[in-house]
């Protein structure tokens, strides 16, 4: 498993396929190699309620509150599905 922090649904999507499926753009090392690893980012809440919630709202909460949630969510989700 991989646990990403990345900001962007795209950038969460791009490293989400890249540590499962391999570096989608030819460029870089895991080009062609499907390490078939599953990607998780932090805020997604079967993550987030594993972690102390002081812990969380310190590392994590004042960045949450300028991420899209829900479309890095629904990125990672969906490079797990495929």
């Amino acid at each position: 498993m991989v646990l990403l922090g990345t900001p962007t649904p795209e950038s969460t999507k791009l490293y989400a396929m890249t540590v499962n499926q391999g570096d989608p753009s030819w460029a870089g090392a895991l080009a062609g190699a499907a390490l078939g690893l599953p990607a998780y980012h932090i805020t997604e809440p079967e993550i987030k309620e594993q972690i102390d919630p002081a812990t969380y709202q310190a590392e994590v909460g004042i960045v949450e509150m300028v991420l899209d949630v829900e479309e890095i969510a629904r990125a990672a989700s969906e490079t797990r599905s495929s």
